[in-house]
């Protein structure tokens, strides 16, 4: 059973939707039929085994279900990890865009397995960005061999998503170098097996920092020193979690643990912010990916299963429920990929757009996927349950999508006076059939710049669900309008216009008449 989406489409809606012209459509199919092949051949059988083995943490080491390890080795070797990082550290330099669509089928065949690799390399794009020539050369090259991996640690305890009240100390050291000490929670492979050495970027608080997140810095921190020996950091404990049971999530404790600073004092969250979008758009592609597998099994059991005198592929509301997943899929891989290409304001706009609105579709199409099978789907031996679970940490972590949603109308709206919502709806509003969503969007859009603070906060995850929805439905729309475009992408992009931009109107709607209730500041009882 195919597991991801058909690499020679992908290819061609990345030349002929999105635009990216930097290769020829043939090379990039090969470079994602490659990318399929190892996720189909080598992750997708581990998937469900380590799921219910899952990771476990056993005398401070951290024991993964088998063939985990391997899998990883077999990964880097082939040079996935390095895939678009500078060739001058041992990368192959292609585009990030290409990356991250050759990234969408490893989380479809494993999502656990996959945030290994996408931390890495989001700790190489921050080292690429504010790393010195010298932190480059040294720490970089490793990661992309896939001999150390990277993991970001911002969450503590106290301070969830306020990063301003985070209480990790950084202390000078007489060599130059920092001690740092605290705990960091939900550490993506904090701890494992795979690699020689992890490298921890840390964000902390100088002895003069100023108070807030205007006095954090950023620290790289090893967790074995250059001598060899082990750095003052350790995983503490694994949390028992819903759904990506095969990837530690650590707490992790530095106590004195040497670190060097990566890039200016107290300037660490702009730094560490290179890595938070690259992770986003990673995390929007999870979305995608969950959505495309749970697709696919999906079709593939309704397929099989005969009621009422036909398979229940044949029945309308199993196709309206499949068609709807496959639209959600096309539509959040579309809207990645183009975020990914643009630039400057419109890709500050979209990759929070993309992020949120692609894992709240990748949740959407999982728990769809359990209802097409019915019974069957909520006992795990199916596979569709562990889908929606996995799924469920997508609109979590690397910023929660109400924290997307506030973004989005803050910086992305309020900010500039909305003049880069303006100029995409301005565009979109030229293709006639999303003209009168465009302008939907745009009376939603006024209304939130002259609104109160908390009705235009009350209004802003459905503002975002109204631009997610309306930018992937204008990029369908372009695919409909090309005369070779892929059949099965064709089909999916015609239901999303008609079943899946209508939700614009009732999401416009709960911004234009906010409900009191939401907005006012009485105790929930």
């Amino acid at each position: 059973m195919p597991v991801a989406a058909p690499p020679a489409e992908t290819a061609w809606l990345l030349r002929h939707v999105v635009g990216f012209a930097d290769m020829e459509e043939a090379d990039v199919a090969a470079i994602l039929e490659e990318s399929t092949r190892t996720a189909e051949g080598v992750l997708a059988p581990l998937d469900a085994p380590g799921d219910r083995a899952g990771a476990k943490l056993v005398d401070g080491r951290v024991v993964m279900p088998g063939g985990f390890a391997e899998a990883f080795h077999a990964y880097a070797e082939a040079g996935w990890i390095g895939i678009g990082a500078d060739p001058a550290h041992g990368g192959q330099g292609l585009p990030e865009v290409l990356a991250l669509a050759a990234f969408e089928p490893v989380s479809s065949a494993n999502m656990a397995f996959g945030l290994c690799p996408m931390l890495t390399q989001d700790a190489i794009k921050v080292l690429s960005v504010h790393g010195t020539a010298e932190q480059q050369a040294r720490l970089m090259q490793p990661m992309i061999a896939g001999r150390w991996t990277g993991t970001m640690c911002l969450t503590e305890p106290q301070s969830g998503s306020d990063l301003g009240g985070i209480r990790t100390k950084a202390e000078p050291a007489a060599d130059g170098t920092f001690r740092i000490t605290g705990q960091k929670i939900y550490i993506t492979y904090g701890e494992h097996p795979y690699t020689e050495n992890i490298l921890h970027l840390v964000l902390a608080r100088l002895p003069d920092a100023p108070a807030g997140s205007a006095g954090i810095s950023l620290f790289a921190v090893p967790k074995m020193n250059e001598d060899g020996s082990r750095n003052a950091v350790a995983c503490l404990s694994l949390e028992h979690k819903l759904g990506i049971h095969a990837s530690p999530t650590c707490v992790m404790g530095f106590e004195g643990a040497v670190g060097e600073m990566v890039g200016a004092p107290n300037r660490g969250l702009p730094a560490m912010f290179a890595m938070m979008n690259a992770a986003r758009l990673g995390v929007a592609m999870q979305g995608v990916a969950v959505a495309e597998r749970a697709f696919r099994r999906a079709v593939d059991f309704a397929r099989q299963r005969a009621q009422g005198g036909a398979t229940i592929d044949r029945h309308p509301d199993v196709r309206r429920m499949l068609l709807t997943m496959r639209a959600l899929a096309l539509g959040g891989r579309l809207l990645t990929l183009y975020a990914a290409t643009v630039g400057g304001a419109r890709a500050e706009l979209l990759i929070t757009v993309a992020k949120a609105w692609c894992t709240d579709a990748g949740v959407e199409a999982a728990s769809t996927g359990v209802q097409v099978h019915g019974g069957m789907g909520f006992i795990e031996d199916t596979g569709a349950a562990q889908h929606l679970r996995d799924a469920r940490i997508t609109p979590i972590y690397e910023g929660t999508n109400g924290i997307q949603a506030i973004t989005l109308l803050k910086r992305g709206l309020l900010r500039d006076q909305g003049v880069a919502v303006k100029a995409l709806l301005d565009e979109i509003a030229d293709t006639p059939a999303l003209a009168p969503s465009a302008g939907l969007a745009s009376e939603a859009a006024a209304w939130l710049r002259q609104a109160e603070p908390r009705a235009a906060e009350a209004g802003a995850a459905a503002f975002l669900s109204v631009i997610g929805t309306l930018t992937a439905g204008w990029l369908c729309a372009k695919l409909l309008a090309q005369d070779d475009a892929p059949a099965d992408a064709a089909r999916a992009a015609r239901v999303f216009l008609d079943q899946v931009l209508p939700r614009i109107d009732a999401a416009a709607a709960t911004i234009l008449r906010p409900s009191a209730a939401v907005v006012d500041e009485a105790a929930i009882a």
